[in-house]
């Protein structure tokens, strides 16, 4: 029982003193930022898209019963 947690105990250690991956690990964390800030700025988007097509639907409604009258 000893050796093994000895053997953990280093394998854990060496994963905290290793830095073979650190650069992958910062590129994912930037990835990760990057497109929560993408999802959270398509809801802007996606909301001003909406109102530009209410308002060509409003306006085509408009001419159309202006239209109907003549």
């Amino acid at each position: 029982m000893n050796d093994l947690t000895l053997r953990i105990y280093v394998w854990l250690r060496t994963l905290m003193v290793c830095e073979e991956a650190q650069d992958l690990v910062e590129y994912a964390l930037l990835c990760a930022l990057i497109a929560c800030g993408v999802t959270m700025g398509m809801k802007d988007l996606a909301f001003g898209i909406d109102h530009a097509f209410d308002r060509i639907a409003f306006s085509v409604r408009q001419s159309a019963s202006s239209g109907a009258g003549d």
